[in-house]
């Protein structure tokens, strides 16, 4: 177990830097103990990730850390089985590749719109092109954009802000969204959930499950474009966003509750363990990963070892948005493809909050006349 302080174990350590605790009980083993506000383990192999991720029966999500953020806490996210695989049955079709493929034009006018002219700081200009991407993808602008804004508002913040409850808020933006459902265009994602018993807390959820996610995603790799702008080339471009997604997986932590007791290998854990995996660990796992610090996008040219890369988890509770973020990442990735990019100064080192960000700012500059290729 990591070092932890006699009367708070690691509480103190969590809130404070959550990564270093985790890297310190890395270095003891794959699997670990935490002592927070009830009893905790965490692991990150790839056979701790199938025993966590492949048994919805067994680990369930209601009560686990995800409903701590009330932009979280409902919807399918707090969905379990057997529930669960209803609801998936509902959604997947919409979130699948071929209709998520014919939002692209959408996402292309809207970037091409925003490139920027001369320095700008990746992660607000990110934020705030994703925030354009949602509204017009999800809703066909029908979401007035200042609503949409004052809603996310509180992801971009640090923690504790993303967890505290804002009911006055959260009743604004639901009245907002029984107005644009029904508005928007039938080619738009709201069409999945106008329908849908409880669509209003499903697309809330799914608009903030979206959001930072690919907002620090999306700057992570512009900052890297501006490094190496080879990046850019049609051919890698599946392979750079697949090495962001590994080095800086927004979702660096998943957690779960387990529902009876069970055990992993010789290590007992009782019903109501708060059991942890971690893709921030996993894609840093040197057994997986040769020099997993580097940026070396090439290594997706291998085949991956079955569970050792879950950017967006894995198994039956696989992301329903992966497709999305990636169709909106490569576009941007495009976009800039003939532009001259560099960087200004940046800290791209990462820090955990509800989501993984960039220490920031990542200053960048776009050379004015710059095409896009």
């Amino acid at each position: 177990m990591p070092r932890a302080q006699p009367a708070i174990g690691h509480l103190g350590r969590w809130g404070r830097q959550p990564l270093p605790l985790l890297e310190e009980g890395a270095g003891l083993g794959p699997v670990f103990g935490l002592r927070l506000w009830r009893r905790t383990i965490v692991g990150y192999s790839p056979g701790w990730n199938r025993f966590v991720l492949g048994d919805l029966d067994l680990f369930r999500s209601r009560g686990s850390m995800s409903g701590l953020s009330p932009h979280l806490a409902a919807g399918i996210v707090q969905t379990d089985a057997p529930e669960h695989r209803q609801r998936r049955a509902q959604l997947n079709p919409s979130f699948a590749r071929r209709p998520i493929a014919a939002l692209q034009p959408r996402i292309v006018e809207i970037v091409d719109r925003a490139l920027p002219d001369g320095a700008f700081d990746a992660v607000s200009w990110s934020a705030s092109v994703t925030q354009q991407i949602l509204s017009a993808t999800f809703f066909g602008d029908t979401l007035p954009a200042p609503m949409l804004a004052a809603f996310l508002r509180p992801l971009d913040r640090a923690l504790p802000v993303p967890l505290l409850r804002r009911p006055v808020l959260f009743r604004r933006m639901d009245r907002a969204l029984a107005r644009a459902l029904p508005a928007a265009p039938e080619d738009c994602l709201a069409a999945a959930f106008r329908n849908l018993p409880g669509g209003l807390d499903e697309v809330r959820v799914a608009v903030s499950a979206g959001y930072d996610t690919t907002a620090h995603t999306m700057a992570w790799l512009l900052y890297h474009l501006a490094a190496q702008p080879a990046l850019a080339d049609a051919d890698q471009r599946p392979n750079v966003v697949n090495e962001v997604l590994r080095l800086y997986p927004a979702g660096w932590l998943g957690s779960r509750r387990a529902a009876r007791d069970t055990g992993f290998g010789d290590i007992a854990i009782p019903r109501g363990t708060l059991v942890l995996y971690s893709p921030y660990l996993t894609h840093r796992d040197r057994q997986l990963w040769p020099r997993p610090h580097e940026f070396r996008p090439r290594r997706f040219a291998e085949p991956l070892a079955a569970w050792g890369f879950l950017p967006f988890a894995a198994g039956e509770r696989t992301c329903l948005g992966s497709a999305y973020a990636r169709l909106v990442l490569e576009t941007v990735l495009a976009a800039f493809a003939g532009s001259r990019l560099s960087v200004v100064s940046a800290d791209p080192a990462p820090k955990a909050g509800i989501t993984l960000a960039p220490v920031g700012p990542l200053i960048l500059r776009r050379d004015p006349g710059s095409r896009r290729g």
